[in-house]
């Protein structure tokens, strides 16, 4: 009774996001976006505490508070209040876009508590201009989009690689063999995992192969466990445990640049996670969001942390897992914030040797630039400069990430926006579409692409389908005698036709009505084919 129950209650979800897993299953899940996450997060206290010439332990508590207020920005993001919080599948955690300028800030004399300020300030002025930012929504067809999703994807495979051969470029076995081997063991576990046909294991895989693959490594004498006994159990985070910020003009204007380009990406990472999650994205979504970015950037100095962003790793779990329910990643918050007040848990996951997660970011980061290149395909490039919009903002997301010192002799402003290889191929693609697809002064009727457009074609079990008389017209497949056609996908078609047999389908209404409730592409899917779109 409780399962039919559950199962109604999927299907009646008015957003595929809304979904309501068990909360086992959902903690489970959780737990997978935590340690998928985990080596980004704490890379930031990282390098800051080490610039700023703190202690361990100081270091210890930046890690612990980045956690706590990162799970709280996850709860806050994901669940979501008025006017705060997308609401969709999002992890938060400290972004790694503003770790160039932190340490420029305190190697130019200023302290920690001068980064602190810093962030606290400009994080108030993102909060300001949040809504205003996310009118850019309508700049973002889907030609922009999928370029920003490839590029997450493409960007984030270097951070895949480094993992693989260790983590650390210090380290003597950097590149190892070993190394390599383990993750590229991790990755065979994912791949063979998600091949048993079992959709629980299948779901589960990259947390599975994590497990097994930390197990064989602690066998082989790869993983060190020895460090999680060593210091306290629980501890809560204390406020302004450095001191009070300190506010410095330079310093909050070179933050401000980077929040701008933390609110870039975010945006970026929200349009991605919709797209993934087929739900819908509108501007006010995107302000909520970025809303929710900015309080918990602004509240993260008071508990010793740093700029909070939306994770693009995350978002290829979202794609390669398909459990696109945001009460999945709110459960992943609350587990960073217990890890956050229990700092030996904590060690536990920071024990996780790095070569394993990078052979499970390979198949996640993979998976967003599939995700994108899935949205280029629906693109019409005939007759119009789109080929070009995706060829030059793909070329400019990945200068930084194979040249990462291309911008070092621009102005500090411009290469902190441009360094970022997500930024760059965003600006761009949103520009590029402006001069050619908004911007229509000097376009000619049939502009071209520099590529052959490929010949029209029409499959022979296509052809079949149509009867004497049929016509396409505004958008619609209309039969001989004026009656509409639905239009359906495969995974459609099948449903459908199964209800067909079984009687439950009597007219056109019925095929529409089953495709919007039990297989819809999401709330905004039409089952009627689109008229063309940038």
């Amino acid at each position: 009774m409780n399962a039919a129950k559950a199962t109604t209650k999927t299907l009646t979800a008015q957003r595929p996001e809304d979904e309501r897993l068990p909360v086992g299953r959902s903690f489970t899940y959780g737990l997978q976006h935590v340690l998928t996450m985990y080596g980004g997060i704490i890379a930031v206290p990282l390098i800051v505490g080490n610039a700023a010439g703190v202690s361990q332990d100081e270091i210890a508590l930046l890690i612990a508070s980045c956690l706590f207020v990162g799970g709280a920005a996850t709860i806050l993001q994901s669940y979501g209040v008025k006017f705060f919080g997308s609401q969709l599948p999002l992890v938060q955690g400290v972004s790694f876009a503003g770790v160039a300028t932190m340490t420029a800030i305190l190697s130019g004399g200023g302290g920690i508590q001068t980064v602190f300020g810093s962030v606290l300030v400009a994080s108030v002025i993102g909060l300001v201009i949040a809504p205003f930012f996310a009118k850019v929504i309508r700049f973002f067809p889907p030609v922009v989009t999928g370029v920003i999703i490839t590029t997450i994807g493409l960007t984030l495979m270097p951070v895949a690689a480094n993992w693989a051969m260790g983590g650390n470029p210090q380290a003597e076995n950097y590149g190892s063999l070993p190394n390599i081997g383990l993750a590229a063991l991790t990755l065979a576990l994912v791949l063979l995992l998600s091949k048993l046909g079992n959709a629980a294991i299948s779901r589960l895989s990259i947390l599975l192969a994590i497990v097994a693959g930390t197990v064989i490594a602690a066998l082989l004498g790869m993983a060190d466990f020895s460090n999680v006994a060593n210091g306290a159990i629980f501890a809560v985070p204390q406020p302004f445990a450095f001191g009070w910020p300190v506010f410095d003009v330079a310093a909050i204007i070179s933050m401000t640049i980077v929040i701008l380009v933390t609110m870039t990406e975010t945006t970026a990472d929200i349009l991605a996670v919709g797209e993934i999650a087929r739900t819908k994205v509108d501007s006010r979504r995107i302000a909520d969001g970025l809303r929710a970015d900015m309080l918990s950037s602004a509240l993260a100095p008071v508990f010793n942390s740093f700029t909070q962003t939306a994770f693009a790793q995350n978002v290829g779990l979202v794609a390669i897992t398909g459990v696109r329910s945001r009460f999945v990643v709110t459960a992943g918050g609350a587990i960073m914030l217990v890890l956050g007040l229990l700092p030996v848990l904590g060690r536990v996951v920071a024990a996780v040797p790095t070569p394993v997660l990078g052979g499970a970011g390979i198949v996640l980061f993979g998976t967003v630039a599939a995700s994108g290149i899935r949205t280029l395909s629906k693109v019409d490039y005939k007759d119009n400069m789109n080929m070009v919009i995706v060829a030059v903002s793909l070329a400019f997301g990945m200068i930084p990430v194979v040249k990462p010192e291309f911008y070092d002799q621009f102005p500090t402003w411009f290469g902190i926006i441009f360094h970022s290889g997500i930024s760059s191929a965003a600006i761009m693609a949103v520009l590029l579409n402006l001069l050619f697809n908004q911007l229509k002064a000097g376009n000619s009727a049939k502009q071209s692409s520099l590529v052959a457009s490929p010949p029209r074609m029409v499959r022979v079990e296509e052809l079949h389908a149509l009867e004497e008389g049929d016509y396409y017209e505004g958008g619609k497949l209309i039969a001989a005698d004026g009656t509409e056609i639905p239009v359906v996908t495969a995974q459609q078609y099948q449903v459908v036709k199964e209800k067909l047999d079984r009687g439950e389908v009597t007219c056109p209404e019925d095929i529409r009505r089953i495709c919007e409730e039990e297989v819809s592409d999401g709330p905004d899917a039409d089952i009627r084919p689109a008229g063309k779109d940038n």
